[in-house]
């Protein structure tokens, strides 16, 4: 059982914060070792699946695991590592200072990683411009994140306009932006609206600090969520399909009852199977 950074607005205007978890079945592993690309789109898929309640929401549909904030989607993320294999994170990075390289070797704990809850919650917030034009605007996201992630490496400039369109839902008298009036809108306004985003909305730290053991130095590296989760989790469909064959010839248990376990339930089995076997091979 946790609690969310930010939490879920939904219709009638409740806000619902307290979450708990199912751990990642071999069902949820499979899905990820032959689904490629729209990682968004794989995140509302994978939230769906093991966020068993969020407040009074029991299941999770993916419309509302869609409409979490994107920190909340985060955060959701690294206690679904943490309950499914563990607090500990090892990771390789290459030290950046130019004179050196080298390969420096990180653990750390998920626990350890600072989360910033939204101090005052809401679905949506208000803003003052310096001339005086009220902003009224909601937070991003998983469904921002769903529409817009395909043309971030193309054009970020238009992309950012595109998600602020999104999220603005009135500057002044005036409602809804176009893209073309967000376009046109003067830089410092937008910048002021963009602070002022990042002001309210819950974050969750994705940076780590780092010491190189080859020069000394110490530097700080990014710590990109997504790219922990996926590239840990992403097991070979092959090594999957492995277990459950060895699993299913030796116990004779269904492919269905093998799947819907976790991996370290399914490793323990097949490690007192190669334990049994060992011995009964000594014997003979």
């Amino acid at each position: 059982m946790g609690l969310l950074p930010g939490g879920y607005w939904d219709a009638t205007g409740r806000l619902h914060r307290e979450f708990e978890l199912a751990v990642l079945t071999g069902r949820e592993e499979e899905l990820l070792a032959t689904t490629r690309g729209r990682s968004a789109a794989l995140v509302t898929e994978v939230l769906s699946r093991c966020v068993s309640r969020l407040g009074d929401i029991s299941p999770v549909p993916p419309a509302v695991a869609q409409r979490l904030l994107v920190a909340d989607r985060q955060y959701l993320l690294l206690a679904l590592r943490q309950a499914s294999f563990g607090d500990r994170v090892q990771a390789n990075l290459i030290c950046p200072w130019p004179d050196c390289g080298e390969r420096v070797s990180v653990d750390f704990s998920i626990v350890d990683v600072p989360v910033y809850p939204a101090e005052n919650p809401a679905p949506v917030h208000t803003m003052t411009l310096a001339q005086g034009q009220e902003v009224s605007f909601r937070l991003p996201t998983g469904a921002d994140q769903e529409e817009l992630s395909e043309g971030l490496a193309d054009n970020e400039a238009q992309t950012l306009t595109r998600l602020l369109t999104r999220c603005v839902q009135r500057i002044g008298p005036t409602g809804p932006p176009s893209e073309r009036q967000m376009a046109e809108l003067p830089a410092a306004d937008r910048l002021a609206i963009e602070e002022r985003m990042r002001q309210v909305a819950p974050r969750v730290e994705q940076t780590i600090e780092a010491k190189c053991a080859e020069c000394g130095r110490t530097f700080v590296a990014p710590f990109d969520i997504h790219r922990l989760f996926f590239g840990e989790l992403r097991t070979d469909a092959n090594l999957l399909y492995q277990e459950v064959h060895y699993l299913a010839y030796h116990y004779h248990w269904s492919e269905r009852d093998i799947m819907d376990m976790n991996r370290d339930r399914r490793r323990t089995y097949i490690e007192l199977l190669a334990d049994a076997i060992e011995v009964l091979n000594g014997d003979t």
